[in-house]
């Protein structure tokens, strides 16, 4: 192994050792420093977990980093999370099952990435407001419109060109069914786009696989896919995109006055 990747692993395994963050004798490794390294705050997937590991995990993070994001929380887990952590702030997102719990100063600052959700219906919003929750949480600012599908094309046109005049870096979509929309969005756009296909369907294809298959194949340029219901990996993706683009942004406008005296 060359010296660069030892100097790496030893650099990894210094930081891991100093945040000490493993829970449960070997159950539970959070990955603390995962914004700080990736640009992406760690999820913690509630879905398939023990209670007591989500609440451990959760206690963890609010200690280390004042902050914990929790996806596909039940009622009776968000109870148990205000009981456990009456001094957090909540703020809740029903629609996704999706919760942020916040120590005083753990506020996000904002990057100026900006990044645009679209769902072809009302039955994608709840994945969609995952990649909201995400992106909002890694400091974007974040445009939506709903219900804007293929089946009534018209209602498309006005939201896509408010996000394009104000400047989103990209934009996700989401759509179940045959998941035609976001082929339509990036056939229309200078942006990166973003399918989300969605569990939304019935039948043969049913449960996001003919939308997943409609978006791999797209004649689209422009057009990147995640998987069924990846609601969480379209909104990091989408935010690192928005926010590279804003301190580019942020970079050219120190630049550019002193280019011109020059």
């Amino acid at each position: 192994m060359g010296k660069p990747l030892d100097d790496l692993f030893d650099a990894l395994a210094a930081l891991e050792n100093a945040q000490g963050h493993t829970l449960k004798g070997d159950v539970a490794k959070p990955d603390l420093s995962r914004e700080h390294r990736k640009g992406v705050p760690e999820v913690i997937l509630a879905e398939g977990k023990e209670t007591s590991d989500v609440v451990e995990i959760t206690r963890h993070f609010l200690s280390a980093t004042g902050r914990a994001i929790v996806s596909r929380i039940s009622p009776s887990l968000l109870d148990l999370l205000r009981q456990e952590f009456p001094e957090a702030r909540f703020v809740t997102f029903p629609s996704s099952k999706v919760v942020v719990l916040r120590q005083p100063g753990s506020e996000v600052e904002t990057t100026g990435g900006k990044v645009g959700i679209i769902t072809a219906g009302t039955s994608d919003i709840p994945v969609a407001e995952q990649s909201k929750v995400v992106a909002m949480e890694m400091g974007c600012e974040v445009m939506t419109s709903y219900d804007v599908g293929v089946a009534g094309i018209h209602r498309l046109f006005r939201p896509l060109k408010e996000m394009i005049d104000a400047g989103v870096d990209v934009i996700i979509v989401a759509a179940g069914m045959d998941g035609a929309l976001p082929s339509v969005v990036a056939g229309l756009v200078d942006v990166p786009v973003i399918g989300l296909p969605t569990s939304v369907g019935y039948g043969m294809g049913g449960k996001g696989v003919t939308a997943l298959l409609s978006m791999l194949q797209t004649c689209s340029p422009g057009l990147t896919v995640v998987n069924i219901d990846n609601g969480v990996g379209a909104g990091a993706t989408a935010a690192l995109i928005a926010n590279r683009v804003a301190r580019v942004r942020a970079q050219l406008a120190v630049a550019t006055p002193q280019a011109r005296l020059d």
